[in-house]
């Protein structure tokens, strides 16, 4: 019987007093779900019992409290200094001889249970006040990877213990109120999977940025996991919808180098070859399966999770080797909905990926090693290539951060998250183009991209609570139009998307006009060809290329919303916005009114159009019958006629998109007078009719919407665009066709809204910025009506 080890098999979550929480819980794993199929490696952990046996045998315990009397963890270089004499004290110390024979035994008994001489383990740092519920600032004692031999183990077994003191496990005791003496530290020694890993990363079961609990976000790099906490490696980011395990988006981080092992208990980066940076370090089966295990590991601990987790180059498995739970937005207040606006534009510095969703304002103090800290200043925007572990203390006073290097799941990334400070990572080049001393806005607000501005610029935060909205019997939608935001809308109490215009994705996505890819040997622009050359370079064909990222921005939405209705619109731009995508300018004819030309239905079924079509088609197909996001519905924008109607229907049954197969259903927009008075008509090849009345309202008083001389004409509560609309509710009554409004009228008018809820409309969609004050304006006037 141990007196100061246990195996994993003999600890689980009952033991965090005894092995710390990231012991605890490898053994709660090892016991309960390694039996469901979860590869887990074995290992052992020394007890808390064991570590207060050491500095009371060793005589050390008052001399590290005598260190630490009149503290001031604000100065930091007095911090330092104290927690190096620590970390000394217990170094200088030597271990009991029946502790040190323990772990010894334990590495043998491992090593013969791996079927090795001297297995290569991890070494790891476990505190009984770590990992907790409200607080996990990352990385706050040490890891050592890569460790063999007794002795080097006894060695870096006492160096975890010393760690219990690094400056930022000391701030953090601090500030959460533990006293430094009650805090055990239990050493967990691990068979290292990933001796020579082949890819290693990080998971959580929620999206870090957002709170959307429908997904699992990976991220994978070459070689041992370590580079992506430390940020020195931007990886691979995917992220799978939990209901039905599809990939939604998944993105090639640079990944110019990996962390390998060398002889000597030693660990070391070589640069990664540029086509094995331009491919995913990962399959996408292994994304599924490691989404598979992220699920099945939260659903046994009834939280969000933050796992890692390694893939073995000697034997191929995938295998879990650390899990906690995630505490951002676990511990978010989701009643209270924040929402930051930029006032204003500005010259742009650099960009990266962004954490969080905030803007923040500062003076940059540009700090590129742990000697210059004690230059920051509160309020200061920290500008730096990378930070670790030791720069928690002043993190915590930056009012925004910005790094060359790193990922979404990056020591940066994962404390500013947890700090609530805006944050852009991975920005290449920040240290270098932005200047010491200069005020910046570091922009969080505008979906995956981070921007750092010159200047102060202004921003707006408005902060809505929605704890007791009443929700009105009439169906509050949305209307979406880059994905990149719709996990954060989805948080707005809704009904789901009334419209979700595919242009946006073309647009900001795609980029590439799709002739210009059904064609490519006909594009006579050498830009363009280069330009189309690049952005499709890895996919299988140039039209595959627009179905799969068409397809990826359509299932963000559905997703986002599952399983409310979500109502995709085919697109629909005018020749005059086609023509400037790439390539476009080849394939578009010149129109002297394009509101009124070559648009909607009429290009569906053009011979000069209708190939292209049909990869709209296919990606919707690909969205709802491959990845299973069936709650996405088709629109028809602009179908002039019942002729025009047969023909898109038709075209789209040929590409296996049938209207009552599977569920699928199509809308039509409703948005010029023809669909006003031939309403019975269309009701019969249309499951729903989804108002517009931006343009209904164009073609009843006969204003060019885009003409300023005629702008004051305009008029959505002019009586004749009213009587359409009642008009067109009433036959939808009749027959019962579901009907709502897409137009961006009642986001602009609330009288509008409420003349829509008497007129008996089954849903309005409406700009995400007016969904909560429409709301329960709309409750209000069903109440009164």
């Amino acid at each position: 019987m141990h007196k100061h080890i246990k195996f994993f098999n003999e600890v689980d979550l009952s033991d965090i007093p005894e092995v710390g929480g990231k012991n605890a819980s490898l053994g709660e794993m090892y016991q309960h779900l390694a039996p469901k199929g979860i590869n887990l490696p074995n290992g052992f952990a020394t007890t808390s019992s064991s570590y207060y046996y050491f500095i009371e045998q060793a005589g050390i315990k008052d001399r590290i409290q005598r260190v630490l009397d009149g503290l001031d963890i604000h100065d930091v270089k007095d911090l330092k200094r104290r927690g190096a004499k620590i970390r000394g004290i217990i170094m200088k110390a030597k271990l009991p001889a029946d502790f040190e024979a323990e772990i010894a035994e334990g590495y043998k008994n491992l090593s013969e249970q791996c079927g090795k001489k001297n297995v290569v383990v991890a070494v790891r740092s476990s505190a009984t006040a770590e990992d907790l519920p409200n607080a996990s600032f990352a990385g706050q004692q040490e890891t050592y990877l890569n460790i063999s031999g007794q002795k080097n183990v006894l060695l870096k077994a006492k160096e975890c213990i010393s760690s219990l003191f690094t400056d930022r496990a000391i701030v953090y005791r601090e500030e959460n109120g533990f006293d430094h003496m009650k805090v055990a530290l239990s050493v967990g020694i691990q068979q290292m999977v990933a001796v020579r890993s082949e890819a290693a990363g990080v998971m959580f079961t929620v999206d870090t940025e957002t709170g959307f609990e429908n997904a699992v976000v990976i991220t994978s790099i070459y070689g041992i996991g370590e580079n992506i906490v430390q940020g020195r490696v931007s990886p691979d980011e995917f992220t799978v919808f939990k209901p039905t395990l599809a990939i939604l988006k998944k993105r090639v981080g640079s990944k110019k180098e990996k962390m390998v092992p060398v002889s000597g208990s030693k660990t070391k980066n070589i640069k990664v070859s540029l086509k094995d940076q331009q491919r995913f370090s990962i399959t996408d089966d292994q994304v599924t399966t490691l989404a598979k295990w992220g699920l099945e590991i939260e659903k046994h601990y009834g939280r969000h999770m933050d796992i890692e987790w390694a893939l073995d180059e000697d034997d191929g498995k995938l295998y879990i080797v650390q899990a906690r739970g995630e505490t951002v937005q676990s511990n978010k207040d989701h009643s209270v909905i924040e929402e930051y606006k930029l006032k204003e534009g500005g010259q742009i510095l650099t960009q990266g990926k962004s954490v969080g969703s905030k803007i923040g304002v500062g003076k940059v103090n540009k700090i590129m090693g742990t000697e210059d800290m004690s230059k920051f200043k509160e309020g200061d925007v920290l500008v730096t290539e990378m930070t670790d572990p030791d720069w928690v203390p002043i993190m915590k006073m930056a009012s925004a951060i910005v790094t060359d290097k790193g990922g979404r799941t990056c020591h940066a990334a994962i404390v500013s998250r947890e700090l609530g400070i805006p944050c852009v990572v991975g920005t290449g080049n920040g240290s270098e183009v932005i200047k010491a001393g200069q005020k910046v806005t570091v922009d969080c607000s505008g979906g995956d991209d981070g921007v750092v501005y010159a200047g102060a610029l202004s921003f707006d935060i408005n902060r809505t609570s929605v704890k007791d909205l009443k929700r009105p019997k009439t169906k509050m939608m949305m209307n979406i139009g880059s994905p990149d935001h719709a996990f954060t809308y989805a948080q707005i109490p809704n009904d789901g998307v009334g419209l979700a215009r595919e242009e946006f994705i073309i647009d900001s996505h795609i980029k590439i006009h799709p002739l210009a890819l059904l064609h490519f040997d006909q594009v006579k622009d050498p830009i363009a060809r280069q330009q189309i050359e690049e952005l499709t370079a890895g996919y299988k064909s140039k039209a595959q290329y627009f179905i799969d990222k068409l397809a990826e921005g359509i299932s963000i939405i559905g997703a986002a919303f599952y399983p409310n209705d979500v109502i995709i619109r085919f697109s629909d731009f005018k020749t005059n916005e086609y023509a400037n995508l790439i390539g476009g300018q080849q394939f578009e004819p010149k129109e002297e009114n394009p509101m009124l030309g070559w648009r909607g239905a009429s290009r569906y079924y053009s011979k000069e159009y209708r190939e292209a079509f049909a990869l709209e088609c296919m990606a919707m197909r690909k969205v709802r019958d491959t990845m299973g996001i069936a709650n996405v519905k088709a629109m028809v924008p602009f179908c002039r006629n019942l002729d025009e109607a047969h023909k898109v229907l038709d075209i789209m049954k040929k590409t296996g998109l049938e209207r009552g197969k599977n569920g699928f259903q199509v809308y039509m927009m409703v948005e010029i007078p023809s669909n006003v008075l031939l309403a019975e008509q269309f009701a019969q090849l249309f499951d729903g009719f989804s108002i517009g009345s931006n343009d209904l309202t164009q073609l009843t008083l006969g204003v060019d919407r885009d003409n300023h001389t005629v702008a004051h004409v305009y008029d959505e509560n002019n009586e004749a665009v009213k009587a359409l609309i009642r008009s067109v509710i009433k036959v939808a009554k009749k027959t019962k066709t579901k009907v709502g409004i897409c137009g961006q009228a009642p986001s602009d008018y609330p009288e509008f809204a409420r003349f829509l809820v008497e007129a008996g409309i089954d849903s309005i969609s409406l700009a995400p910025d007016t969904v909560i004050k429409t709301t329960i304006d709309i409750a209000k006037t069903e109440a009164r009506l």
